[in-house]
Protein backbone atom coordinates (compact mmCIF):
# COMPACT_ATOMS: atom_id res chain seq x y z
CA UNK A 1 0.00 0.00 0.00
CA UNK A 2 1.06 3.21 -0.72
CA UNK A 3 0.62 6.67 1.94
CA UNK A 4 -1.24 9.16 -0.05
CA UNK A 5 -0.69 12.90 1.18
CA UNK A 6 -1.81 16.35 0.47
CA UNK A 7 -0.08 17.20 -3.16
CA UNK A 8 -0.04 13.73 -4.66
CA UNK A 9 -2.72 12.51 -7.32
CA UNK A 10 -4.42 9.95 -5.00
CA UNK A 11 -6.00 13.17 -3.31
CA UNK A 12 -6.74 15.28 -6.45
CA UNK A 13 -9.62 16.18 -7.52
CA UNK A 14 -8.48 15.80 -11.06
CA UNK A 15 -7.82 12.50 -10.15
CA UNK A 16 -10.24 9.77 -11.98
CA UNK A 17 -12.55 12.50 -12.69
CA UNK A 18 -14.43 10.40 -14.34
CA UNK A 19 -15.49 7.95 -11.63
CA UNK A 20 -15.33 10.90 -9.13
CA UNK A 21 -17.59 9.43 -6.19
CA UNK A 22 -16.42 6.11 -6.77
CA UNK A 23 -15.99 4.05 -3.69
CA UNK A 24 -12.51 3.43 -4.24
CA UNK A 25 -11.20 6.83 -4.55
CA UNK A 26 -13.32 7.64 -2.04
CA UNK A 27 -11.75 5.46 0.35
CA UNK A 28 -8.13 6.46 -0.92
CA UNK A 29 -8.76 10.04 -0.08
CA UNK A 30 -10.08 9.20 3.35
CA UNK A 31 -7.56 6.83 4.24
CA UNK A 32 -4.77 8.30 2.55
CA UNK A 33 -3.25 4.88 0.99
CA UNK A 34 -3.90 3.32 -2.01
CA UNK A 35 -2.57 -0.24 -3.32
CA UNK A 36 0.55 0.00 -5.18
CA UNK A 37 -0.83 -0.80 -8.59
CA UNK A 38 -4.19 1.31 -8.63
CA UNK A 39 -3.95 3.51 -11.53
CA UNK A 40 -6.60 6.35 -12.79
CA UNK A 41 -7.04 9.20 -15.64
CA UNK A 42 -6.31 12.82 -14.85
CA UNK A 43 -8.89 15.33 -15.42
CA UNK A 44 -6.72 18.26 -15.68
CA UNK A 45 -7.98 21.14 -17.72
CA UNK A 46 -4.75 21.31 -19.08
CA UNK A 47 -3.51 17.51 -18.84
CA UNK A 48 -6.79 15.77 -19.93
CA UNK A 49 -5.94 15.80 -23.87
CA UNK A 50 -2.82 13.93 -23.05
CA UNK A 51 -4.79 11.07 -21.57
CA UNK A 52 -2.64 10.49 -18.80
CA UNK A 53 -2.81 7.51 -16.43
CA UNK A 54 -1.14 8.17 -12.80
CA UNK A 55 -0.96 6.23 -10.00
CA UNK A 56 -1.89 7.92 -6.61
CA UNK A 57 1.42 9.23 -5.18
CA UNK A 58 2.12 10.80 -7.90
CA UNK A 59 1.48 14.90 -8.60
CA UNK A 60 1.76 17.80 -10.49
CA UNK A 61 1.98 21.61 -9.56
CA UNK A 62 -1.97 21.90 -11.57
CA UNK A 63 -3.17 20.18 -7.62
CA UNK A 64 -6.92 20.87 -6.38
CA UNK A 65 -7.72 19.32 -3.48
CA UNK A 66 -11.04 16.70 -3.71
CA UNK A 67 -13.82 16.39 -0.95
CA UNK A 68 -13.26 13.04 0.43
CA UNK A 69 -17.24 12.37 0.12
Amino acid sequence: MLQITDGQCGKCAHFGEEHDGSEKLVQIRISGQAPEDFQETCGHPQLKPLNLTVTASSGCAGFTPAMAG
